[in-house]
């Protein structure tokens, strides 16, 4: 029997924007209530993939901003 949406992937986006765009593609795919129980529940799954991917990259960046507002890294800062 073939289905009416792709298989989700369990391979890790590109990027976050990537993760971002595939999240959404797949929310509004779920909320056409157009798929079946399974692929409903895959696509559960897979969102939850990214929501993690995406929680993880922000949480990396956070830490960054952090370590700039606390002075770890210096301000280019011109001699002249």
């Amino acid at each position: 029997m073939p289905k009416s949406a792709p298989e989700p992937s369990s391979n890790e986006p590109e990027s976050y924007e990537s993760a971002l765009a595939e999240l959404e593609r797949l929310v509004q795919s779920m909320e056409s209530a157009q798929l079946p129980l399974d692929q409903l529940l895959d696509g559960y799954r897979r969102g939850a993939e990214l929501l993690g991917f995406c929680r993880t990259r922000l949480d990396a960046v956070e830490t960054q901003v952090r370590m700039l507002d606390e002075g770890q890294l210096k301000p280019w800062s011109d001699p002249s």
